[in-house]
Order: C-alpha cells, then sequence, then structure tokens
C-alpha cells in the first residue's frame, strides 16, 4: 500500500525530488498522460468505472461500513463501528486513486465528491490530531467530546478517556495514519487545496508527540508500518524537521523491542537484519519506508541491510510474477527455539529460501504492491535498472492480475495454480469478488493502478529517465526550468517497438534520455532520426542518448521480444523439471479450456523446443496477446485415490493457447497453471 519522488505510497510515489541521496526524482502528479496502446487502454477502465464502481462499494453499508463509519463518527448518523480496523486506511487508499485520476481528467464531478467526502473525514478528528473511527465512535458513545481530547493523555491507563488510543496493536491506527498522510498529500497536490491536507499534518503532528513520550512497548503497537513512507514524505511536503527525526526514531525503535517477532519485523533490530521475513505486506512497507530515510539521512547500514534483503526477496523468495509472501500461515524458520521450547508463528508471510508452493501460494496483492513500493525506491536512490525490472515485473503479473479486466472484481490472494481437485477449501476465494471481507487490496489495487503514470519517468540534473513504456505524453520542467515535452508511440508490452517524439526542448542545451534496456531483452536497437545509435545496449541498463534536442527529433527503441522459457533453481521444489512461459515483461499460463479437447491442466507437457505463434485477441472486451503452439499430452489415466503409480507414456499433440497471467480468471470458473511439465 504504497511514492518515493513524487506521488506517494502510500500511492506507490514519493517526492524525492529534494531528497539529498537520491539520483532520481519523480515528475509532477499531472505531467504524463496515456495516449494509446496499453496503459491508455486499461486507465480508461480505472477512471470511467473502477473507481466509481468501488465508490458503490465503500458508500453502501449493507456492504461495506467504511465511509457509514466516517458518517457515525463524524456524528452525521447514529450508528456502531463496523468492519474491520483498518476500513479508514483502506478508504483513504481509494481516496487518493480518486485524488489521482483528477489530476489527470480534471473531471469536476469527482472534485465535487472529494469534497463532499473530506468535510465529513475532517469532522472525525479529534483536537489533537488523532483519527481512528473505531476508537473516536467509542468515545463519542461513552459521552466524550472528542473534540476537546488532548494529546496529553494519550497512552494513559485504561479508565482514561483516550483508553481506546494505541491500546491494542490489532487495530491498525498508525497504518490507517500513513494512507492519510499519503491521501492528504496527493489530494493537495492534484487540486491545489488543503483541507485533507491539514488533516494529515495534525496527524503527523499527533504521531510525533506519541512517539516522543510513549514507551517502546507501547510504541510497538504500529505494526503494518506504512506511516515510515507516510511521515518521510509528509517532511518532503513540509519540510518540518521533526517529521524527518520520527522517521529516524521509527526505526530505532524497532530495536529496542522485547519479544518481537518474525511476523512483526521486530524480533532483531533492523539494522541486524539480512534477510526478508515475516508478514510480506509489513516486510515490504518497512524496506519501503526505510528506503526513503536512507533517500534523506543516507546511513549507509540502511542501504547494506536493504540491498541485502533485495537480493534475498529476488534469489530466493520472490514468484517469478514478481509475487511476494508464500505463506499464509506459518512457522518462523528464525524465531523458532528448543531451549525453551517455543514456536513463533507467520501469517501471511516470506518463507524459507526456495519456499514457493503454487497451489497454496499466497502472495497477498498488497505485498506485490509492496514489492513495486520498495523497489521503485531502491530505483530513485540508485538509478540501478534492477530494480525497474522487479517494480515492472511485479506491475504486471501480480498487481494486475489482482483486478478483473472489468475494473469490477478483486483478488486478495494471488496462486499460481488453480485446479479443481485441490482437496481443501484455501481460505480466500478462487474467484475475483466486488467485496472481500478483508478489503485491503482491492482499493490498493485501484490507487497504485491509476497511478503507473508516475512510475513512467524520472528526472536528474539534465537527465531524464524512461523507466517504463507506453503511449503517452510527458510534460515536464527539467533541472525545474527548461520545458520538455515527448510524445511516446508504442504497443509495449505487446510488442517492443516504440518511438519517442521530441515536442519541444530548450535551445542550446544538451540533456540526456536514458533508456531502459529490460533484462529480458537480448538484442536491443536504439535509433536517433532514423541513424543508428552505437552503443553497448545491454539488458538490465540505461541506455544514455545526449544532445541538444530540437523539436521533431525521434528515437527509437527496439525492444527484441522471443518468447521464453523458463526453469526454476532446483531448490524450489514445486517447479523442479518444470517451466513456465514469459514474452517481454509478461507471465503467461494455460487456463483449462485452452486445451483442446479439455484434457485437463495436469495432462499437459512442454517440449523443449516448443515454438509458439502470437495472435491478439479480446478478453472480456480488452486486447491481449495470446501464445498458441502445439504441446505434448502426458498419461491422460485418472488419478483419483491413487497417490503414486508407474511411469507413463504418450506422445500425442496437443494444441493449447497461453494468455497472460494477468488475464486469467476473466472468462468463468477455469483451471490454470502457470508452471507445466518440461520434456527435454
Amino acid at each position: 500500500m504504497a511514492f518515493l519522488c513524487v506521488n506517494a505510497q502510500n500511492s506507490g510515489l514519493t517526492n524525492t525530488s529534494a531528497s539529498k541521496f537520491a539520483k532520481m526524482s519523480s515528475t509532477n502528479i499531472d505531467a504524463v498522460k496515456w495516449t494509446n496502446g496499453f496503459w491508455a487502454e486499461r486507465f480508461s477502465v480505472y477512471k470511467d468505472t473502477m473507481i466509481l464502481s468501488m465508490w458503490k462499494t465503500l458508500d453502501n453499508p449493507d456492504i461495506s461500513h467504511s465511509f457509514r463509519n466516517f458518517e457515525v463518527a463524524a456524528g452525521e448518523v447514529d450508528g456502531e463501528h463496523w468492519g474491520p480496523p483498518f476500513h479508514d486506511g483502506d478508504f483513504y487508499k481509494w481516496l487518493e486513486s480518486v485524488a489521482s485520476v483528477y489530476a489527470i481528467t480534471k473531471d469536476p464531478k469527482l472534485d465535487a465528491l472529494m469534497d463532499r467526502i473530506i468535510a465529513t473525514i475532517v469532522k472525525v478528528q479529534r483536537a489533537d490530531g488523532y483519527i481512528h473511527t473505531p476508537v473516536i465512535i467509542a468515545e463519542m458513545h461513552k459521552g466524550i467530546d472528542t473534540h476537546k481530547v488532548d494529546n496529553t493523555v494519550v497512552g494513559t491507563k485504561v479508565g482514561d478517556a483516550t483508553k481506546g488510543a494505541f491500546n491494542n496493536r490489532l487495530n491498525f491506527e498508525t497504518y490507517n495514519l500513513g494512507h492519510l498522510m499519503m491521501a492528504g498529500i496527493i489530494h493537495k497536490r492534484a487540486t491545489g487545496k488543503t483541507t485533507l491536507f491539514n488533516a494529515a499534518v495534525k496527524a503527523t503532528d499527533f504521531l510525533c508527540h506519541f512517539y516522543e513520550t510513549a514507551s517502546a512497548e507501547l510504541a510497538r503497537n504500529a505494526i503494518c508500518p506504512s506511516h515510515y513512507m507516510g511521515v518521510v514524505e509528509m517532511y518532503r511536503a513540509t519540510g518540518n524537521p521533526r517529521y524527518l527525526t520520527l522517521a529516524k526514531d521509527l526505526i530505532d525503535i524497532r530495536g529496542m523491542v522485547e519479544n518481537g517477532t518474525d511476523d512483526n519485523q521486530d524480533r532483531i533490530p533492523f539494522r541486524k537484519q539480512k534477510q526478508a521475513m515475516g508478514h510480506a505486506v509489513r516486510a515490504n512497507y518497512l524496506y519501503a519506508g526505510v528506503a526513503d530515510v536512507y533517500a534523506e539521512t543516507g546511513e549507509k547500514v540502511l542501504m547494506d541491510n536493504l540491498e541485502n534483503i533485495w537480493t534475498d526477496i529476488t534469489t530466493r523468495k520472490m514468484y517469478v510474477t514478481g509475487a511476494c509472501g508464500a505463506l499464509y500461515d506459518g512457522t518462523s524458520p528464525d524465531g523458532t527455539n528448543y531451549k525453551p521450547d517455543s514456536i513463533q508463528k507467520v501469517h501471511q508471510s516470506y518463507g524459507r529460501a526456495y519456499q514457493l508452493p503454487n497451489s497454496t501460494a499466497h502472495n497477498e496483492t498488497c505485498a506485490n504492491i509492496g514489492n513495486m513500493l520498495f523497489n521503485w525506491r531502491m530505483l530513485q536512490v540508485t538509478g540501478d535498472a534492477k530494480y525497474a525490472d522487479e517494480l515492472e515485473t511485479a506491475l504486471y503479473n501480480s498487481v494486475l492480475s489482482g483486478v478483473s479486466l472489468d475494473g469490477k472484481r478483486f483478488f486478495y490472494t494471488n496462486p499460481l495454480r488453480i485446479s479443481s481437485d485441490f482437496p481443501y477449501t484455501l481460505r480466500w476465494p478462487k474467484e475475483r469478488t466486488e467485496y472481500i471481507s478483508c478489503f485491503c487490496c482491492p482499493p490498493n489495487t485501484v490507487r497504485t493502478l491509476c497511478e503507473v503514470q508516475d512510475y513512467m519517468y524520472s528526472t536528474g540534473k539534465n537527465t531524464i529517465w524512461c523507466n517504463l513504456y507506453g503511449g503517452s505524453q510527458l510534460d515536464v520542467l527539467l533541472n525545474g526550468k527548461d520545458k520538455v515535452k515527448l510524445t511516446q508511440a508504442t504497443d509495449y508490452p505487446w510488442d517492443g517497438n516504440i518511438k519517442i517524439t521530441v515536442e519541444n526542448a530548450p535551445k542550446g542545451k544538451a540533456f540526456a534520455l536514458n533508456l531502459r534496456i529490460p533484462e529480458w531483452c537480448d538484442k536491443a536497437v536504439v535509433k536517433v532520426n532514423g541513424q543508428e545509435f552505437v552503443s553497448e545496449n545491454k539488458a538490465n541498463t540505461y541506455t544514455t542518448v545526449s544532445r541538444e534536442w530540437k523539436k521533431g527529433d525521434v528515437v527509437e527503441l527496439v525492444l527484441d521480444m522471443p518468447v521464453k522459457l523458463l526453469e526454476s533453481n532446483p531448490l524450489v521444489e514445486e517447479t523442479r523439471n518444470q517451466t513456465t512461459v514469459k514474452r517481454g515483461p509478461l507471465v503467461y499460463c494455460l487456463e483449462g479450456m485452452d486445451i483442446e479437447g479439455s484434457k485437463g491442466i495436469d495432462n499437459v507437457m512442454i517440449p523443449a523446443d516448443i515454438q509458439f505463434t502470437t495472435r491478439k485477441v479480446s478478453i472480456a472486451g480488452s486486447p491481449v496477446v495470446v501464445l498458441d503452439a502445439k504441446a505434448r499430452l502426458a498419461n491422460e489415466d485418472s488419478w483419483k485415490n491413487t497417490l503414486y503409480r508407474t511411469v507413463g507414456k504418450s506422445d500425442k499433440p496437443v494444441n493449447i493457447t497461453l494468455i497472460p497471467y494477468y488475464a486469467w480468471g476473466n472468462r468463468g470458473k477455469s483451471d490454470m497453471t502457470v508452471w507445466m511439465p518440461l520434456v527435454r
């Protein structure tokens, strides 16, 4: 759930434009607009259907009490609090997405809707800046005038007026406040209005006071640390040094906790952590927040640990789709002791190295978004293309998969295999639904996808980085003064032909275009005004084209985009001797309906020399490129009531069609698999 340089988490982006230790800065919130191609088509669904469809859900108390809780806490209607304690934060995420869309469309109906909602939200906030509807409503029912509660009594003993504030670590107050901070910042950037932003400032001041006076154990109640990102972004937005001090103190407090857990990443101090552990959403939010702190402070040990953790994730604990958090429930491999006997549970978490099951993969969409946020910040700080590559992998696969193509239904988890023969029921549904009892992922998905344009480009001194590709227009003030306008035309990710045209450039001043060459691209060609630009163009790097540009200059980037068969490290036991298919940034999968004769996903084997052909089709009204091929059938005997049997042989060919993983589950119920047996 969550910006490093100019956008937000809590949008996903941040405003590192003035960050002392960052190499890149984000573009303004309205700098990039989609014009054609993949993301223009997706954004039209998001702005016209997705955000308003979710508003109908959030505004219907018979389905979700999310907004109704604010109305009750504001005294506008009578009632009780209902729903999970993180409902407030979920609503702020959705509100941030509306502000991000408004920044692009300037739709007056969205502006009016936000004004109406914000007027209710600010009524809820206590005089001391605290805002959390479960506690506010409880205080109202006890006859407490919440607008007169003073923060000097925060954290006092049970029986006092504020006993509910931060009294239960599962109340998610700081998580909610972190998302309020980002929603306030994005709303101000989009509209110029400050009502919600001022509420966010008051909330940040409240947190500062709380952490300056609370014990380490009480402060530990802050789980799912979106507020790390939020507080740093508030520092960037206001320049208030107190906020940066708070952000640094948040890391220090983790090192003071006694009896911590891997689940909450506080069993050992962060400065001693070298591996990813515990709840994957909390972990990835923590890593993104620490990267924000590094961008402002340059503390070396923070970056050293983040790089070690990133390597641990990407080489031992991340799915091929960029998804994170293999286990729904499990036992910590590190926080378990046998003298004395104690076992620490972990929940929705990273598992052991190479522990990557497919059918039971949890892969919460929020964790996958957290992976994006972590990599975005590492990219902005270092300028290293490897972080952009992992961001893109998660975006196109395990984040896009979180919402149906029509923008109305959502996944909480993102497994890599679904089989109707699986012998027990998992916690979460196998189909996308409009409302999920744990509703954190849908608004986070909405927020992230409504802000993809903010990840497209970054800027630096005399430099524009092209991080992602899509038909778009960029208007930016380079170096804060030089007007640059670029248009990009491409059918990416369906093909690798990208054309960037200079529409405006400063006269007599050179600047560099840094073009990202993805890790999967074996051959890239760059041309400037039709002439090939000689450069190494190495995969997983940026190729720099620097010159004095003029209106009409054209840069062409051609990325070779073959279909590739991937295999996993043999230590990943679940996928040993199996393969998955990738083309460009997209991982592909096989649905049961796309097997000739409906033979079943367990009967399909992929020859090592398989030949694929591409074909453009429409799924649920959205254009996609599918891969057609002739595979082989395995032994078709039934496995019913059978655990082992003699190996059979079958060389029968079978026609299959693979679709992008993000598009599965949009044509009704079906078995699905990403990994398939490999025949060498």
